[in-house]
């Protein structure tokens, strides 16, 4: 497994320090943010799973921890819209270019405006996906933040 993806680079070129953490990825898993918080021993409100969603029809990056839901209606006003929903996962690939299971809110092929569950800065360190599948940066989640310039808000139901 490479350990330089398009994630990695992103976070050197910002300056942020993170560890890599690899775990054996399950496909078959049901939610991959709970897997992956079990393969690594960690507390899974500490392992953020990336969605790829859209607000009015513009497309969003929403960053909230694997144990725990969005709520469209949050994220709608997160972002000062009135509906939101799920991207399908073969836009959300190609918007990204990363692969369903491995989508990392660094290093996307376009950045979009990108939202953080409030909880999370409630972390000395948290677990986001490295731009592979497998792969997890742990870094303090406040240098998440900066890194994505991301809205810091109560997104779960």
């Amino acid at each position: 497994m490479s350990k330089t993806t398009r994630a990695t680079q992103a976070l050197t070129r910002l300056g942020v320090k993170f560890a890599l953490h690899t775990y054996d990825y399950d496909p078959d898993a049901d939610r991959i943010g709970l897997h992956a918080a079990e393969a690594l021993g960690v507390a899974p409100h500490r392992v953020l799973k990336t969605l790829m969603a859209e607000v009015d029809g513009k497309p969003v990056c929403v960053v909230v921890p694997s144990d725990r839901e969005v709520s469209m209606k949050k994220l709608a006003a997160a972002f000062a819209g009135k509906a939101a929903s799920m991207m399908r996962p073969s836009d959300a690939e190609r918007l990204t270019g990363y692969h369903v299971g491995g989508i990392s809110p660094f290093g996307q092929k376009k950045q979009v405006p990108a939202a953080i569950e409030a909880a999370a800065l409630e972390e000395t360190s948290v677990y986001l996906n490295g731009g592979q599948r497998g792969l997890q940066v742990e870094l303090d989640p406040k240098e998440a933040v900066r890194a994505l310039e991301a809205v810091v808000v109560a997104l779960t139901a």
